[in-house]
């Protein structure tokens, strides 16, 4: 029963945030005005990237994009120091920091022209600020996105041989099933095997993202060219993606297909391809054709995912059945990684997400009907995806049977089994949540899947996207008109963005002797990363506020807090690099440029501050 009365307390702190914390931004702080005065939507509308679009549409755009994998992932990893720290970044890290930032770049970009918050710097701070800008934004969606493409080629891929038939089981086959009928009647003894082996491959997951994928080209085509109703072709949309659930977990399509074959199936380095292919043509797609309305259909999946996820575990915890974390509040003994500052760059989404300004600013801002509009879409899709990070850290904690089941995944930083096992471990856990109101765990773990590969996938398409417009906007800065017209070509510049993402996506370092594929390392540079943009986009909003003299002490605490512990996490991410156990050159020099570049920006925006200051 505790966890569930703390899940209701931390409900109701939503409740307050969006109530309240919300309206003083929105009223006191970026004084949002109505239609009166019309959007870069409307004043640069040219159909591809310019689009007034209705607030529904726009927020499950928008929702999408910033709800990939890695609010399910980043707090998967981080309740190895305890439930009560993820807890706490998660929810009071995203109503004060992480909201804040997210409706910030989206007011900013949008009284800048729909301007990305690389441009924005340079308008604010200097043409220096922009460069520095675009270099950092170039590391983190490279980075970010690689990892992206790492998880979801392992998800994807068809289980060995070993696995093929794997459900999460326990050592000498005790069942899922026998094991909560153990714990229930309170006969889970400490001697029970605790060696678990998780389900981390779903290639049934495969049919239903692909299905999603053309039913979302219909949906746009029919949505914006011939004007059908929003509302049957959403029927329509969700209709097919559930049933296509259904038919990706037939046994027979399964078997045609060859999916689950790793035999017939393509192997992790065969889908990291495809998946940068998908997202090259998402790229130089219209933003309506498919960004828009895939993003609109997932969003209901998500919807439908966390309400079932939240109403399994209410259920459940109501019937006496999820009495306990099963790991401490705050863990005592040394994992190998300090609990502060690596927290707050472990989750990153879900608490506050430097990705989330390139979002806010690259393609939301361009969509926006009306700047109130920016109250729901900023401050509550980020709330949102703080719900979902939430669900990470109750399915990584109170979705295991015991202590000692628990212990068998978060026993070490280094003893972590690996990025998709994680997410296999939230798999588990929130199916287990949904079998308490009636969803096979087989259909749960598909559908929980399904929402999580989705959802990944649109963070890909999005932020190669994103990544398309730095490189074009870094070619601005050329002074050549032949070298300006060669990478401003939306297939070139998509072509390259494509190319740094797989970098990252087939990097290896060397572990125990092997080279293996960098995901944990590459996490954990894509943390600082993130939130070091996170900072640095703050910092912006805190001088376009300092300029327009407006209240700046909302924007300016979580802005030094930010960047604080940042910088702490990057030093000593930058020295383990160099000597720790997977030492990687790569990774040191890059997080050694990028520890440069934000003292240089800092320096740039205090510069900017104190100029001003007389005029405050």
């Amino acid at each position: 029963m505790f966890p569930l009365i703390v899940i209701f307390i931390c409900f109701f702190a939503y409740f307050l945030g969006f109530r309240f914390y919300s309206k003083l931004l929105s009223e006191k702080v970026f004084s949002l005005r109505g239609s009166e005065v019309k959007t870069p939507a409307h004043t640069l509308n040219d159909g591809v990237d310019y689009v007034p679009t209705k607030p529904i549409v726009l927020f499950g755009h928008h929702f999408a994009s910033i709800a990939g994998l890695a609010p399910i992932l980043g707090p998967a990893v981080a309740v190895i120091w305890g439930w009560l720290p993820a807890m706490l970044w998660v929810v009071f890290g995203a109503l004060f920091i992480g909201c804040v930032h997210d409706m910030g770049s989206l007011v900013v970009s949008v009284r800048h022209q729909g301007k990305s918050i690389g441009q924005v710097a340079s308008d604010i701070i200097g043409t220096r600020a922009r460069t520095l800008f675009h270099i950092i934004i170039f590391f983190l969606v490279s980075l970010a996105m690689g990892v992206f493409v790492l998880v979801i080629s392992g998800l994807y891929s068809a289980p060995s041989l070993q696995t093929k038939k794997a459900i999460p089981v326990i050592e000498k086959k005790v069942t899922l099933q026998e094991l909560e009928k153990k714990h229930d009647q309170g006969n889970l003894k400490a001697e029970t095997p605790t060696k678990i082996t998780p389900k981390s491959n779903f290639p049934e997951a495969i049919t239903p993202t692909a299905t999603m994928m053309i039913i979302a080209l219909v949906i746009g085509y029919l949505g914006y060219k011939k004007g059908y109703s929003l509302n049957v072709l959403t029927v329509f949309g969700f209709t097919i993606t559930v049933g296509s659930i259904f038919l990706g977990m037939y046994e027979p399509f399964m078997e045609w297909t060859g999916f689950a074959d790793p035999g017939r199936s393509p192997n992790p380095d065969q889908w990291k391809i495809i998946l940068l292919i998908y997202g090259f043509l998402a790229s130089v797609t219209p933003v309506w054709l498919l960004l828009q309305s895939r993003d609109y259909i997932n969003s209901f999946l998500l919807y439908t995912g966390i309400i079932l996820v939240y109403l399994g575990f209410i259920v459940g915890g109501l019937g006496g059945h999820f009495d306990s974390f099963h790991t401490d509040a705050i863990r005592q003994e040394p994992i190998g990684l300090d609990l502060i500052p690596f927290v707050f760059i472990t989750i990153a989404c879900g608490a506050a997400s430097g990705f989330h300004s390139l979002v806010s600013s690259g393609t939301t801002a361009k969509q926006l009907n009306q700047e109130k509009d920016a109250r729901i879409i900023g401050y509550g899709a980020m709330m949102g995806e703080s719900l979902l990070g939430l669900t990470a850290v109750v399915a990584c904690t109170v979705g295991f049977n015991s202590n000692e089941e628990w212990m068998s995944f978060y026993r070490s930083w280094s003893g972590i089994q690996g990025l998709s096992v994680q997410v296999g471990a939230y798999i588990f856990g929130t199916s287990r949540f949904m079998s308490h109101i009636g969803i096979p765990q087989n259909f749960g773990q598909g559908f929980i899947a399904l929402v999580v590969i989705s959802f990944a996938l649109t963070s890909l398409d999005s932020a190669t996207r994103l990544l398309r417009y730095n490189i074009e906007e870094i070619v601005d800065s050329i002074p050549s008109t032949a070298v300006q017209k060669v990478f401003k070509n939306r297939y070139i510049s998509s072509l390259l963005a494509c190319l740094a993402i797989g970098f990252f996506a087939f990097l290896k370092v060397e572990q125990g002797g092997k080279l293996k594929p960098a995901g944990l390392a590459l996490w954990k540079l894509f943390g600082t990363t993130n939130q070091l943009l996170a900072g640095l986009a703050l910092l912006v909003i805190v001088i376009y506020l300092f300029r327009s003299k407006k209240p700046v002490i909302y924007v300016l605490l979580p802005m030094i807090f930010i960047l604080f512990v940042t910088l702490w996490a990057m030093v000593g991410n930058f020295f383990g690099f160099l000597f720790g156990e997977t030492p990687s050159l790569m990774l040191a020099f890059v997080g050694g440029i990028l520890i440069l570049l934000t003292i240089w920006l800092c320096i740039e925006g205090m510069l900017v501050i104190k100029k001003n200051w007389s005029n405050y």
